[in-house]
Order: C-alpha cells, then structure tokens, then sequence
C-alpha cells in the first residue's frame, strides 16, 4: 500500500483539515469504521451473542500487539486505559516500607498518581530533573538509590516528544534487580519497540492516540517472572483457569496476562484496534516508524527555518518521535489562531506541540509552517 492509498482511508483529509494531532486523539480510517458498523449491525440483528467470534478477534489482535513489542501474545491483557494498566503493578507489587519508585518530572499524569498513592504505605517517590524538556536515560541511571524498587518512564515524553533509550534503562535494571516499567502510549503505533532487548517488565498503553484505535481499550505486556512475583488486587470470573465451571469456586488464577482480564471486555475497541494494527500491517510496522521519524525531521528543519526552536531540534534520530513542539511567548495564541485555519494541533504546559502520524505529508508540514510564519509575524 503506497502514501495517496493509506490517505485514502481518512475522510476527513478531503475536507482541507490538517490533523497533527495524534499525540491527543487518532482518528479513525475508513475501515476501522466500516468494521464498527458491521459489529453494531450484526449484534442489533444478526449475530447478537458474538462471543466465540470475538475470542478468535481478540486472539489475532494480541499477537499483532505481540509483533509490534516483540512478546509473545500470553504475556498480553487488555485493561480500558493506560491508567489502570499502570494501576495493575502499582497495587499488585508487595511493598515495604522504605522501598523507592523513580519517576521524573516531565511525566504524563497518569505514569504518576498510581505511585504517588503508595505513599501511604511508606513508598517513596523520587523525580529525576528534567533539562531543557528532557529527561535523558542517564537523567534516570544516575537518580537510582539503593532503595530503588522501580523505575516507571514514558517511552515518548508527551510535552516534548524526546524518546529515551529504554535499553540502557533496562540494563541497569535488570542489573540491579529493579523492576522496569514503561508507559508507551506516545510511541506504539508510530515507533517500534521492543520489551525483550529492552529489559521490559511491564508496560501499558492506550489505543486511541496512535494506534488509530478507539478510546476506552489499551493494553498492558507484563513478564512472567514479573507475574509470578505480584499480586492481583482486582480478580473476576475470567481470571481462574476454569473460568466455564461456574459453580466450582476454584481460585486457581491463570498464569497468562489472561489472569487481569477479570471480566467482559470493550469488544467495540477490540474490533475496532484489530482493523487498524491489520491497516498498520499492510503498510509495514517499520515503514511506518520511518514515515513518521522522516515527518518528524522534516518538521524540525522547517521549524527552524522560521526562527523557532523545536525542544528536538539537534537531536539524533534514536532520540526523536513523532511529537514536536516549541516554546513562545504567545502560545496560546498561536494554538488559537492554527485551529481557526483548520489546522488541529495541541498546546500543553505553554508548549505548542505538533503530532503528525505517518500518512501525513511534506506539503501538509509546509503549509502549516507557512501559516505558522504569517501567525508569527502578525503578532509581533
């Protein structure tokens, strides 16, 4: 599938909006929302209790999630955000008191509040100081205390778009027996990676950014030297291996990921992620990864070529996303005036951050600098 056929399968595209906007909400192809409409036909009329087609749905779309990390599908479960998938190690760890969890202070919300409510429990928090919007793998090797118990980072910073080398991180965790936990929601989708090389213990994500999928699904990759060494909070019916012999009461837990699916799943966001990952499929995982890196670069260059100063400008290509963003003294205003011009973006913490995802194009990158130059020189 070429660049003018995947851009076929968004809509909006022919009504002159420009998305950069992924890092917020995706949207959905064409075939994500044909694929919706088919289930909610047939569970209306046809084929109302879909549930052993739905087992073989959610079969084919734990291993393309498998494909895309670099695990095998047993080691994944789908939770309804990322937030309580962080939730799920945050409350099944048995923790002492003394024991430290490492964080930094450019993390999203929600890589946060799940640890910050162990506190009572004697947990210490540590955050690892950001320079200049970035918080370097090093930034988190050099904060470690012997009390360190776990590391939790996001694989793309959400305000700035650095990625940050999960393999040095997992190296010394691993090293020195500390637990790794990643939140990758900014990353799959556009970027691979890879829970094996990286020394990953667990891992969560949402589908709805950019994995094009819907909101209300994610997924978490827990190991299994991890799951044995935790303790589920939350257990439903599913989550016993004889999950069928409803009367027999038998709390024997699955020893796959299975075990933190407790009970009925978002079949609708099932669906509708197997359609898009199928989408990523015939494009290439890693076709996509460089559309969107080459997007990213060019955006940085002609950003530059304006006057402003990407957070990301300088950097290597390892160390880049899909998420782009600058600083400026009328932010918001600029924010305000792209969004009139139907160009979609987002402003967070003061900085003005593009996201355009791999089907997004060099003159769509031109137009909005151009605009962007104009909004600039008005102003001043």
């Amino acid at each position: 599938m070429n660049l003018n056929e995947a851009r076929e399968e968004f809509s909006y595209l022919k009504s002159g909006k420009i998305y950069f906007n992924h890092a917020s909400t995706g949207p959905l192809s064409k075939r994500v929302l044909k694929r919706i409409e088919q289930v909610l036909y047939e569970k209306s009329e046809t084929n109302i209790d879909e549930f052993l087609g739905l087992q073989s749905v959610i079969k084919d779309t734990k291993s393309d999630l498998a494909l895309l990390i670099n695990s095998s599908p047993d080691r994944i479960a789908f939770v309804d955000n990322t937030s309580n998938g962080i939730n799920i190690i945050a409350q099944g760890i048995k923790w002492k008191k003394g024991d430290r969890i490492l964080l930094n202070d450019l993390e999203f919300p929600a890589n946060v509040y799940p640890f910050m409510n162990l506190q009572n429990e004697g947990v210490a928090l540590d955050f690892a100081k950001s320079h200049n919007g970035i918080v370097s793998a090093e930034d988190i090797i050099d904060n470690i205390k012997p009390e360190t118990r776990l590391v939790s980072i996001s694989y793309v910073q959400f305000l700035t778009g650095y990625r940050v080398e999960l393999e040095k991180i997992g190296k010394v965790c691993k090293e020195k027996n500390i637990i790794f936990s990643v939140d990758a929601i900014q990353g799959l989708g556009a970027i691979r990676l890879d829970v094996q090389k990286s020394n990953i213990d667990f891992l969560s994500a949402g589908s709805q950014k950019w994995m094009l999928g819907l909101q209300g699904l994610g997924m978490i990759y827990i190991s299994e030297e991890l799951q044995k060494n935790i303790a589920p909070k939350y257990i439903g019916w599913l989550s016993v291996d004889d999950a069928w012999n409803l009367l027999n009461y038998d709390l024997k837990l699955k020893k796959s990921a299975d075990c933190f699916q407790g009970g009925t799943l978002n079949s609708i966001g099932i669906y509708a992620l197997n359609s898009s990952l199928n989408f990523f499929k015939e494009i290439g995982f890693d076709i996509i990864e460089k559309m969107v890196l080459d997007n990213a670069e060019y955006l940085i260059d002609r950003l530059q070529s304006i006057g402003l100063a990407p957070v990301l400008k300088n950097l290597p290509r390892k160390n880049i996303s899909g998420i782009i963003s600058f600083k400026h003294e009328y932010s918001q205003k600029i924010f305000e005036e792209l969004t009139n011009r139907n160009i979609h973006l987002a402003i967070r913490e003061g900085y003005v951050r593009f996201s355009p995802h791999f089907y997004n194009t060099y003159e769509e990158i031109d137009k909005v600098t151009e605009v962007l130059k104009s909004i600039i020189s008005n102003i001043k």
